[in-house]
């Protein structure tokens, strides 16, 4: 791809665990390999995603700041987005689905508990995910750069 369009201007990471044996399974029952699971998948997409690109340029949210450091003076800008569950999005039936179940209840009822935590009292969508990626990616963010967009609504502090 590089070599028929001459570079990369954007690398998007976004990482999907379809996993029913993790989810809604309380911690003290968790198996360690389980619990690691999450936390190895998206480190290991993020440093692919980096190690791939980061000649030309980079991104991923544990990588962020160093990344943006390493990569400015090659005129490589690093930002992320940190987002919230998106109903829209092609895992969060079964995720949502999962830990409804855990809880005894209904997916919508899992669903409405989650997006009642944010600010605005409902979850993010894709369409909103991909304009904020958009709009980092582009010539008008120029000044956003080693961060964090923080797409949860409000459910996750910064």
């Amino acid at each position: 791809m590089i070599g028929k369009a001459g570079r990369i201007d954007i690398s998007f990471n976004a990482v999907g665990l379809r996993n029913t044996t993790l989810q809604g399974v309380p911690l003290v029952e968790l198996d360690v390999e389980e619990f690691m699971r999450p936390v190895n998948e998206h480190v290991r997409a993020g440093f692919l995603t980096a190690r791939l690109a980061g000649r030309h340029m980079a991104a991923g949210e544990a990588l962020i700041r160093d990344l943006s450091v390493e990569l400015a003076p090659s005129g490589v800008r690093v930002a992320g987005v940190r987002t919230q569950g998106m109903p829209d999005s092609g895992t969060i039936e079964e995720v949502f689905g999962i830990h409804a179940k855990a809880h005894g209840i209904a997916r919508e009822q899992f669903q409405a508990m989650v997006a009642e935590r944010t600010h605005r009292k409902r979850l993010p969508s894709l369409q909103e995910m991909a304009e904020v990626v958009t709009f980092i990616a582009s010539d008008r963010a120029t000044g956003i750069a080693g961060t964090m967009a923080n797409m949860s609504l409000g459910a996750i502090p910064d």
